[in-house]
């Protein structure tokens, strides 16, 4: 008999709250940043990003569902709750969609119709476009697909002003560049996996030092990307400061992967590009919070 606490783990491990969490910060980033230019009620806004994150967990879960046999068959994701049979279906099902419901009416009624329907289009990219297509239909798949996982800034940002300028689209474009060279770091240490599930990343179609050299040079075009915001005074030197170093600090890791094209390298790059994309929000937080303090 699986106890209380080791079922409800489970049902969280079908969120990926890792990730989720990520989505959920950068949201909040762009919530933040708005409301420094957009008076809003905080209760409405910590609520509606409250939807966006259920919705968020929601798609991952589904992503879960259609992937249950992909996971059965890759080391890392063998001992899932789906693939391990500590979950079915039907019950996935269900706790995947009482949260994109819960989400969704949270989103409808504190952040509008508009962000409502933003945030549905992007659940509707990543578990139909993206899962059920893109990924085994082209090694392009995470270019293509990262658009949605690039829109919680917006969306956060949407909420609070129910507008969209050239800032939430800055936030968005950032993520969108980082998405495929912190993918493909994954992709090249667990290339294996992928191709013994039949699934065309870049390391398996086109090769591992062909990727490295593709995560270089988005390495390079996510630095000169971070530094649009300042370019367009949206942020200011303290910004600066930490774009420059976090990309120059990503660049050199890609830099190293390549030469080597070893796991390690691989994993490093992988685990810095999620604190690198959580230390540069963070970093535009406070430059906006600090500049509008003593402004």
């Amino acid at each position: 008999m699986i106890s209380a606490a080791l079922l409800a783990r489970d049902f969280l491990a079908l969120t990926k709250p890792r990730v989720v969490a990520l989505i959920a910060f950068t949201a909040a980033v762009g919530s933040a940043l708005a409301m420094l230019q957009h008076p809003a009620d905080p209760a409405a806004v910590c609520l509606t990003l409250l939807g966006i994150t259920l919705v968020s967990a929601a798609a991952a879960a589904c992503n879960c569902m259609v992937e249950s046999y992909v996971d059965s068959v890759m080391k890392r994701t063998r001992f899932r709750p789906l693939p391990a049979g500590r979950i079915n279906l039907p019950e996935a099902a269900g706790f995947s969609i009482l949260l994109g419901i819960s989400g969704l009416w949270l989103t409808v009624r504190f952040g509008g119709v508009l962000t409502a329907l933003m945030t549905a289009a992007t659940f509707f990219g990543y578990t139909v476009v993206y899962t059920l297509y893109l990924k085994r239909a082209t090694p392009q798949n995470i270019v293509i697909g990262g658009a949605s996982g690039a829109m919680p800034p917006l969306l956060g940002w949407l909420a609070v002003s129910g507008t969209l300028t050239f800032e939430p689209l800055l936030l968005f474009l950032i993520i969108f560049v980082w998405t495929p060279p912190h993918f493909w770091a994954l992709a090249l240490y667990r290339a294996d996996d992928y191709a013994r599930a039949g699934l065309p990343m870049l390391p398996v179609t086109h090769g591992k030092r062909f990727t490295a050299t593709q995560i270089v040079l988005y390495g390079i075009i996510l630095l000169a990307v971070s530094l649009l915001p300042f370019i367009a005074g949206m942020s200011g030197i303290i910004y600066l400061s930490a774009a420059a170093f976090l990309g120059i600090r990503f660049i050199r890791l890609s830099w190293r992967l390549r030469q080597t094209l070893a796991d390690d390298d691989g994993r490093r790059l992988f685990s810095y590009s999620i604190t690198y994309l959580a230390l540069l929000f963070a970093a535009m937080f406070v430059d906006a919070f600090v500049g509008a303090t003593f402004s």
